[in-house]
């Protein structure tokens, strides 16, 4: 208790000293502090952000309608050094008593830590927005020029200062825009015949219109595409300032003419200089130096061969296959030039991971009397054949609390001579976690050791020629994958093996294709005996029947107890005293035990094949205005099941077919994912997700695979709930790991600043996890229709985030809002910090 009031009183006294401190105090006698920038346009009040940011200076930034960093900024001292200086010296032993208790090295960093703190405060803090009419005064111009810029010519604007007697004060902006001039006429003056005869087939996607209102961006928008057509239709040595523009203007009828100008390239000779026609430019020859760098390039070329008309130059032997380099470049002989395929063609070559900065040459070939020939000549300098790595990288996950992992791995370029890259990976972890089934509870109980083995071509490999629907330009790429990998201490600990043939491609700047012909994993569970040490739940369940029916009198043991006595009840192998204290709903209850046991335990063997398709229109990592769609289907164990009587395949005592001893799961799943970011003013972010993913089995399976199903919660799912705590249904939770084969998710999060690096968040989360169309029967599990909608869990809460540049620490307090699996008061029942949970994670949740 004093413990708490110590708190409350720690808070109270911060709290009063940020609201006490007067933000007008240290004002001078002709200074007066901002509080608003009040603007109306045409006489209508506005709240245009672009022209708000046009404005200074601007009123200090709130927090909850309070200004935070207005108050930190005041905590800092505006001199430290000599404010410590002042203070040191201020008694004459002052300072030598200060040497003498901390020595003279520590009280020279005892002034660079009080320095430092005061820095931060400046830095982190917002210095106080004070009335200036000098800026106020530039403001004006940058209003009118920005108008002026967007067709409204004939603008006018003013401003007024509104004093109050507390050294505060307001500016308000009016601006009369007047009417908006229109673009009436478009005219071209163009010297070159060649640039005009391009201009004109191009003409029809002009950014300058007529009968639209008048904006600068059109003629910088079109300069900039002109540019760009002349560049690609064989324009080597076409320039943009060659592109220059005369505006008209009717003040009367308000309308705008332009005339578009487009020059001859002008040769500056010595003191004089002259004008020539752009000329079309051809590629006479490519050549390629496979292994250039500064240190041969005065040697001779010792190898050289011709592939597709492209030239291959070798100072040593010729390490690559011609093929593989000349699928790479889009730079072909006897065609124009053209920058995109420069572009392309480095965008290619550095996608192939073998070479360091390729770089392309283009000279003027002397052989062609009309100065129009260009020798593209590309410069490829090897990377290393072996690349060796190492990585120490810090775990959190939703099995894991904390965790360490180390990687090593070699990489071997041009494998096969094609640009290939073979890489073997060795990793290993160690971590801790809550794990039931270890009694110790040691902190580093969970261990992962595990090996990989990766091929990559910089192709499709297939039988038949894919580059109609593939073509190169798409970046194609075939991956071949196999894995291994033992756990300890992760549920039932397992061995995993992995085999993954795969395609990736880019169909566009912002689409991601990937289609996995062959995905196969087979999960060995290890220690299968130890499943009701780790599923609590279900144990206490099991050996509450059997205490409560006199079947047995002191506790079940593991697992020979616990299976002798579910064999005798589904069997009916019970005494007629016990059988008679065992009813009905016990024995469902024993069997969905059993079932859900049988299930978990089983080895998996998973053959899939799978296409993913994901459109990201996010430009940068910077960028908050985007949106992220992300498709998934997933067939599983067809080609086996077509196969099954041609391999000879027997079935089991659950009429389920086997390979080598083990069932394939057999499925159809999909996953719906979809992201959407608006960015907000003042450096906000409001982002959404929402997420459907549904897996139903079918011919060999009644379920699916733990691996494969579905789990709520978490950092990064629903985070007022522990990951594998929520559902299925309105269950309760009622299993350690609780899973499912349908899930929703919907998520909502609004981002803010605090102050320099430090964010903040407020979200809501909903969603639940489902069973459906498998062999689950209880109907709290279960999603019968849409008026299982009505079971979405919502979470909601607050958010703290540091970011690193390099990562976000992240840390979210979730509270559960509505619990539907509660029989009554479902909303905000537990919405405290008690039954809250703390996330902690790192970079966004989405």
């Amino acid at each position: 208790m004093k413990y708490f009031l110590a708190k409350i009183s720690f808070i109270l006294v911060i709290t009063t000293i940020l609201i006490s401190c007067s933000v007008t105090k240290n004002l001078e006698e002709d200074e007066y502090f901002l509080t608003n920038n009040h603007i109306t346009v045409n006489e209508e009040d506005s709240n245009d952000e672009t022209i708000k940011n046009l404005i200074k200076p601007k009123p200090n930034s709130l927090f909850l309608k309070y200004p935070l960093r207005l108050r930190i900024y005041h905590f800092a001292n505006k001199n430290p050094d000599s404010t410590f200086t002042e203070w040191l010296h201020k008694k004459p032993k002052r300072e030598q008593r200060l040497h003498r208790f901390l020595s003279k090295k520590q009280t020279i960093k005892l002034q660079h830590a009080y320095t430092g703190i005061n820095n931060w405060f400046k830095k982190s803090g917002e210095a106080p927005a004070l009335i200036d009419s000098l800026k106020i005064k530039k403001s004006i111009k940058t209003l009118d020029k920005y108008h002026q810029q967007n067709g409204w010519l004939d603008i006018n604007t003013s401003y007024t200062i509104n004093y109050s007697d507390n050294k505060k004060g307001a500016v308000n902006y009016n601006i009369e825009t007047g009417e908006p001039y229109i673009i009436d006429s478009i005219t071209q003056q163009i010297e070159s015949e060649a640039v005009d005869s391009i201009y004109n087939i191009h003409k029809k996607k002009s950014f300058i219109k007529t009968n639209v209102q008048y904006r600068d961006k059109y003629l910088i928008n079109e300069r900039e595409r002109i540019t760009t057509i002349m560049r690609n239709s064989g324009m080597y040595t076409f320039e943009k300032e060659s592109i220059h523009y005369i505006n008209g203007t009717d003040s009367i009828k308000k309308t705008n003419w332009v005339e578009i100008f487009i020059d001859d390239k002008k040769i500056r000779d010595q003191d004089s200089s002259y004008k020539e026609p752009y000329k079309i430019f051809k590629i006479s020859e490519v050549n390629i130096f496979t292994d250039f760098n500064y240190t041969n390039k005065r040697k001779e070329i010792t190898d050289s061969t011709t592939y597709n008309k492209h030239n291959f130059y070798s100072f040593e032997k010729l390490r690559f296959k011609p093929k593989a380099l000349s699928d790479a470049i889009f730079i072909k002989p006897n065609s124009i030039y053209k920058d995109i395929n420069k572009t392309l063609t480095l965008t290619q070559l550095n996608n192939l991971r073998t070479f360091k900065y390729p770089n392309i040459k283009y000279i003027l070939d002397d052989r062609d009397s009309t100065k129009t020939s260009l020798i593209a000549n590309i410069l490829l300098t090897p990377l290393k054949k072996f690349e060796l790595e190492y990585n120490l990288d810090a775990l959190h996950n939703n099995i894991q609390n904390v965790g360490l992992s180390l990687s090593t791995s070699i990489l071997a370029r041009n494998v096969f001579r094609g640009a290939e890259s073979l890489e073997l990976a060795f990793r290993g972890s160690i971590g801790a976690s809550k794990d039931a089934a270890d009694r110790e509870d040691r902190f580093f109980d969970v261990r992962e050791f595990g090996a990989d083995l990766k091929l990559s071509f910089p192709r499709i490999l297939f039988p038949f020629n894919t580059s109609k629907f593939i073509p190169k330009i798409m970046s194609p790429t075939t991956r071949i994958s196999f894995g291994a990998s033992t756990q300890t201490n992760i549920g039932l600990d397992k061995t995993n093996f992995t085999g993954v043939f795969n395609y990736s491609w880019f169909s566009s700047a912002h689409v991601t294709n990937r289609f996995d012909l062959f995905n196969m994993q087979f999960v060995n569970n290890l220690n299968k005996g130890k499943y009701f040490d780790i599923y609590n739940n279900s144990y206490d369940k099991l050996n509450a029947i059997a205490i409560n029916s006199g079947y047995t009198t002191a506790s079940l043991n593991t697992p020979e107890g616990t299976s002798e006595f579910t064999n005798d009840v589904l069997t009916n192998n019970l005494t007629p005293s016990v059988s008679a204290l065992i009813s009905s709903t016990d024995i469902q209850e024993i069997k969905n035990i059993e079932e859900r046991r049988q299930r978990l335990t089983e080895d998996n063997l998973i053959f899939t094949t799978s296409y993913s398709y994901i459109k990201n229109t996010r430009s940068s990592i910077i960028d908050n205005n985007f949106n992220r769609i992300g498709v998934k289907l997933e067939l599983a164990g067809n080609t086996l099941s077509t196969l099954s009587n041609a391999l000879g395949l027997n079935k089991n005592s659950n009429d389920r077919y086997e390979l080598f001893n083990v069932a394939y799961s057999q499925y159809i799943k999909t996953e719906i994912d979809y992201i959407k970011y608006w960015n907000l003013p003042n450096n906000n972010t409001f982002a959404i997700r929402s997420f459907f993913g549904i897996a139903i089995p079918y011919g060999n399976s009644k379920s699916i695979p733990f691996s494969r199903s579905f789990f709520g919660g978490g950092s990064n799912d629903n985070r007022a709930w522990d990951a594998y705590s929520l559902g299925p249904g309105i269950s309760g939770g009622q299993n350690e790991f609780n899973e499912a084969n349908m899930k929703i998710a919907l998520n909502a999060e609004f981002r803010y600043t605090f102050f320099g690096d430090l964010k903040g968040a407020f979200f809501i989360d909903a969603g639940n996890i489902w069973n459906v169309l498998d062999n689950e029967e209880d109907p709290k599990y279960k999603f019968d229709s849409l008026k299982d909608l009505s079971e979405l869990a919502v979470g909601s809460g607050i958010g703290f985030r540091y970011d690193f540049s390099f990562f976000v620490l992240r840390f979210d307090i979730g509270f559960k809002t509505y619990e539907p699996y509660l029989e009554n008061k479902k909303w905000l029942r537990n919405y405290n910090f008690r039954n809250a949970v703390y996330n902690v994670g790192i970079n966004y949740p989405f």
